[in-house]
Parts: C-alpha cells; sequence; structure tokens
C-alpha cells in the first residue's frame, strides 16, 4: 500500500495520483494539509527518503519558507517547521515499505511499484 501525501490543488499532486492510480497501485490517500502529519511522521518520511537534507521535502521558493526564516536552518528546525505548517511539505510525497519518493516529476513515483 502506498500512502500518497496529496493536495489537490496541485497539478503535480493531482498529475502523481493519476499516474499510480492508472497503473492500479493500491493507495491511501491523506489531504496532508487537512490531516498534517506529526513530527514522527515527518521524520519517519525523511528517514525514507534516504536521508537527504531535510530542505529538499520541502518548497523553499514558497512565500512562506521565506516568511519564517528558514533559510540555514538545521534539519531538526525544518522538520519542525513542517510540523507546525504541513504548506511547506514538497509535495506530491509516497511511502512504500519503508521507501519514500517525492513526484516532481510525477514519474518518479514509479519507483515504488
Amino acid at each position: 500500500m502506498i500512502e500518497f501525501w496529496h493536495n489537490p490543488r496541485c497539478s503535480k499532486s493531482r498529475q502523481g495520483l493519476a499516474l499510480l492510480e492508472e497503473k492500479g497501485a493500491a493507495l491511501r490517500v491523506r489531504r496532508y494539509l487537512d490531516e498534517p502529519p506529526s513530527r514522527a511522521e515527518l521524520t519517519a518520511a525523511w528517514e525514507a527518503l534516504g536521508r537527504p537534507p531535510v530542505a529538499e521535502m520541502m518548497r523553499t521558493k514558497d512565500a512562506a519558507f521565506k516568511e519564517a526564516g528558514l533559510d540555514g536552518k538545521d534539519d531538526a528546525a525544518l522538520l519542525d517547521a513542517m510540523a507546525a505548517n504541513p504548506a511547506l511539505i514538497e509535495r506530491p510525497l509516497a511511502i512504500r515499505d519503508g521507501r519514500a519518493v517525492i513526484g516532481r516529476p510525477p514519474e518518479r513515483l514509479l519507483d515504488l511499484l
């Protein structure tokens, strides 16, 4: 089962969801803005991504990132910021069996199949 962190207002997220559905993937769609992940869930997702710099799983070009003064912050501070404001999470993010990918481009999601 793939857990798909989805924002229906995002075109890449919609494309990624459609791609996985087209491939017949078993999905649990989580609208992460309505059901925000906890700090522990964000840490688990980061680990499943292979522990890259946390900023790679964030919308660093978004005004909210800049307004929060997050540039140059350490990984712990960035995880805390995403827990407090899930709109900072890059989308879509998909997790399966301890592995995760960010669907940019959406075709990257196929790595979980």
